[in-house]
C-alpha cells in the first residue's frame, strides 16, 4: 500500500499496518491488540484515530476505491475506444491487486469473514460499481464506434468482472503465488476478440 507522503499521519501508518497484516498473516483474523503491537503504539492510540476495526477497515476500502477510480477516469479520458478501455480497466484492478496482497485480500473478501456486514456491502458496492463502469463503456461503444457486445451488456460486463474477481481469488487462495497478471496477454488476447461485433446497418 502505498503513499505519496513520504512522511505519512499516524492514520496512514494505522492503515498501512494493516494491510501489511493482512498480507503476512494471511487466514488469520486480525485483532486490535496484534494491530497495535506491529504499529508500535497502544490499543487506545489506535481509538483516538478510529473508533473501531471496522472504521480501519472502511479506510482501507476507501483508499482502494479513491486509487482505483480515479485512474479509471483518466484512462477514460485517455482511451475513446471500448476495447482498450476495458483492456486497461481490467489490468490495472489485476496489478493493483498484485501490488498489494493485503488489500487484495479485501477485494477477494477473504479478510472479512466474520466482520461486520456493511464492511462486506462496501467491496459488493466497489464492484457493482466497476460493473456499472464496464456496461457504460459497451453501450457507448455502439453509438461512438458502431460496435455491439456478442452477449448482451449486462452479460458482457459481468463476465469481464468475473475475469477479475476470479484472479484476484486465485492469488489469494495461493498465498499469492499466482499472480492475478501472469497470463494476461494471452488471455486478454483471447477475450478481447469476443467481446465485440459490427453492429448490423440499417437501410
Amino acid at each position: 500500500m502505498t503513499q505519496e507522503n513520504p512522511t505519512p499521519t499516524r492514520r496512514e501508518q494505522i492503515l498501512q499496518a494493516l494491510a501489511l497484516m493482512l498480507q503476512e498473516d494471511s487466514g488469520k483474523r486480525i485483532t486490535v491488540a496484534a494491530l497495535a503491537r506491529q504499529v508500535g503504539v497502544s490499543e487506545a492510540a489506535l481509538y483516538r484515530h478510529f473508533p473501531s476495526k471496522a472504521r480501519m477497515f472502511e479506510g482501507l476500502i476507501a483508499f482502494i476505491e479513491e486509487t482505483l477510480f480515479a485512474r479509471i477516469n483518466r484512462i477514460l479520458e485517455e482511451e475513446t475506444e471500448a476495447i482498450p478501455r476495458c483492456g486497461r480497466i481490467l489490468i490495472l484492478v489485476l496489478a493493483f491487486a498484485e501490488k498489494n496482497p493485503g488489500l487484495s485480500r479485501l477485494l477477494g473478501g477473504d479478510a472479512l469473514t466474520g466482520e461486520t456486514a456493511r464492511l462486506r456491502l462496501r467491496i459488493h458496492q466497489l464492484f457493482e460499481r466497476l460493473e456499472t463502469q464496464f456496461k457504460q463503456i459497451l453501450r457507448e461503444a455502439e453509438l461512438r464506434e458502431g460496435r455491439r457486445t456478442s452477449l448482451t451488456v449486462s452479460a458482457t460486463a459481468n463476465l469481464l468482472l468475473a475475469y477479475a474477481e476470479g484472479q484476484i481469488s486465485q492469488y489469494v487462495r495461493s498465498d499469492f503465488r499466482h499472480h492475478p497478471t501472469a497470463h494476461w496477454d494471452d488471455q486478454w488476447r483471447l477475450l478481447s476478440s469476443q467481446l465485440l461485433q459490427d453492429a448490423p446497418q440499417h437501410i
